[in-house]
């Protein structure tokens, strides 16, 4: 016969990972992977002559004219020079679009007047301007960071006048009860309520500011890697092209993450999803 006993007895728990971690996990192995099973079978079929090497270098051909051009200094001479027309064509763009959208998004007076106008420049492709920015600021450094800057400035002012249009109107009501000047609506109520939207337009940006100065650079200038590519083009020196493409690919995502970490940092109240597993 058994006897009772008052002694609870406490299963050991069954240790098993997360299940969105699993997914984490498995999903960043995979974005390793991909790319470096493309370039494998990239490399493979260059060397059995399925593509064509004149258009296709192989990987391996192309990290070596990459470190030449490193050991060189060309290449990074041509990198800073991009960087900076970026740089200083985002800045000139994005601060006039963020401050122009954050007025216009609090007035609908002013919205009614600029909006329309805004509204028939934006198709017009940017880079169909150039040359009249350069007729208008000739060829140097100033017109490339105007035509940066006029790229940057749709896709951060279009994102900012969106953050401020979602603005809950329950807060401006509460702000004006509390007497509330028009300055500190800005900055305490619109500026932190739209700074998703103005990181989504900034990033935008970037991209377009990247597209467009690859372009710009094919004018006017003997510098950057959109003359890289240009002149590796007009030569035939395929494998320089796709290094210049390659390091606008890498400069472009290095930006982003930059900017993603700093949305991170500034927009501490934003809640970040996880991964869950649906299994």
């Amino acid at each position: 016969m058994v006897e009772p006993t008052n002694e609870l007895r406490i299963l050991p728990k069954a240790s098993h990972e997360p299940g969105w971690r699993r997914v984490v996990q498995s999903h960043a192995v995979m974005a390793v992977a991909s790319p470096l099973l493309a370039l494998i079978l990239w490399e493979i079929a260059g060397r059995l002559g399925w593509i064509d090497q004149r258009f296709f270098p192989t990987p391996s051909s192309i990290i070596r004219e990459l470190l030449d051009l490193i050991s060189s200094g060309e290449l990074v001479v041509h990198l800073g020079w991009t960087l900076q027309r970026v740089t200083v064509g985002f800045f000139l763009g994005a601060v006039p679009a963020i401050l122009l959208g954050l007025v216009m998004g609090l007035s609908p007076t002013l919205t009614a007047i600029f909006r329309p106008i805004i509204a028939a420049i934006y198709p017009i492709p940017k880079i169909a301007l150039f040359p009249l920015i350069m007729l208008m600021f000739g060829l140097g450094e100033t017109s490339k960071w105007v035509i940066v800057g006029i790229a940057v400035f749709f896709q951060v002012f279009f994102s900012t006048l969106a953050g401020v249009a979602n603005i809950d109107r329950i807060y401006l009501d509460v702000a004006r009860n509390f007497g509330a000047s028009r300055w500190q609506a800005y900055r305490m109520i619109a500026m932190p309520a739209a700074l998703p939207f103005i990181f989504t337009g900034c990033q935008l940006g970037i991209g377009m500011a990247l597209i467009v100065v690859v372009v710009a650079e094919q004018f006017g200038t003997k510098t950057g890697l959109g003359y890289l590519i240009w002149r590796s083009w007009q030569v035939f020196e395929v494998r320089d092209m796709f290094v210049g493409l390659m390091m606008v690919a890498i400069l472009g995502y290095g930006i982003q993450l930059a900017m993603g970490a700093l949305e991170g940092w500034l927009i501490c109240w934003k809640p970040h999803a996880k991964t869950k597993s649906l299994l």
